[in-house]
């Protein structure tokens, strides 16, 4: 059986991914994680993951459902397993078709993997899983992914969050269009990870409908909340309101305490070393100039 071995650096964490059998599940799957890949790695890997598709369900005796997720682009059902001790995700597409099982540890740090279907089924299934397993393992090292967009401005990373069709592309458009020195970071799922005590930002293999695929690092700037409204306003956010806002934009796992509260701590750094604010505005030239006449750390 042929084997391929692959190393990936993402926010300056390590890990590996091993696949079994490379006839349909090689590294040819992940077009969008070759900025982030690495020869070897230089410290202690965040996770491991085997991608093999002799995996087998795990008998319904040993698990327990959480619920049966709508992601917006699929669906992902998650059981514990064996009472707390670990987890067994399922990733189905729009079309409800299951494209992988992922089984894992309570930490996430060992996970296996198998994968159906076509090329895209797998390619969609194995992206996924990955994300899920970086986002949780991760959490132990002050790290957190946001579903925001960001753009780079003079050095400093500025990350607009919002529900999907809410206007948070619209306004790093803007801003990338109207506000000078700016480049795209990442449009859907950038990582913050907070490293003595200052909080950064990192482009990520996950990014939407947008390919901005970029191994590239930012101080972060600022964390801003986008507010559909008749007129542009920035309103700087207090502790209490910074965390409210901040938390449901993280990837989380509210039902896995542990998991939550690391994310809580980081969220909690963010609140303490950032400004985080709520942008009230049209989809105009205005608010992005607005916006960055109020956050901007370098004028």
């Amino acid at each position: 059986m042929n084997t391929e071995t692959r190393y990936y650096q993402l926010a300056d964490l390590q890990f590996k991914i091993e696949f079994k059998d490379t006839t349909k599940n090689n590294s040819n799957l992940l077009p969008s994680m070759e900025p982030f890949a690495i020869d070897a790695p230089t410290q202690d890997l965040l996770f491991e993951m085997t991608v093999d598709d002799t995996l087998r369900v795990i008998d319904k005796s040993r698990r327990d459902r959480i619920r049966d997720f709508d992601t917006g682009n699929g669906g992902t059902i998650v059981d514990t397993i064996d009472g707390d001790k670990g987890y067994q995700l399922v990733v189905s597409d729009l079309s409800k078709n299951q494209c992988s099982m992922l089984q894992t540890n309570k930490n996430f740090s060992v996970c296996h993997v198998a994968l159906n279907g076509n090329y895209d089924m797998r390619k969609f299934g194995l992206t996924n899983v990955i994300m899920m397993a970086y986002a949780y393992s991760s959490c132990y090292y002050d790290t957190v992914m946001v579903h925001a967009s960001v753009v780079r401005h003079k050095g400093y990373g500025y990350a607009f969050c919002a529900p999907s069709g809410t206007g948070k592309s619209t306004q790093v458009s803007n801003w990338l269009r109207y506000v000078p020195d700016c480049d795209l970071m990442n449009d859907d799922n950038p990582v913050i990870r907070v490293i003595d005590g200052k909080p950064y930002i990192y482009g990520t293999p996950w990014s939407g409908k947008t390919p901005c695929y970029r191994a590239i690092k930012a101080p972060l700037g600022a964390l801003t909340r986008i507010d559909q409204a008749p007129k542009n306003e920035v309103e700087k956010l207090g502790p209490i309101e910074a965390f409210t806002s901040t938390v449901p934009s993280c990837t989380n796992m509210r039902w896995d305490h542990e998991i939550f509260d690391h994310i809580c701590k980081t969220v909690t750094k963010l609140v303490e070393t950032t400004g985080i604010y709520i942008l009230h505005c049209l989809p105009d030239r205005e608010s992005a100039i607005v916006c960055c006449d109020h956050i901007a750390v370098v004028k």
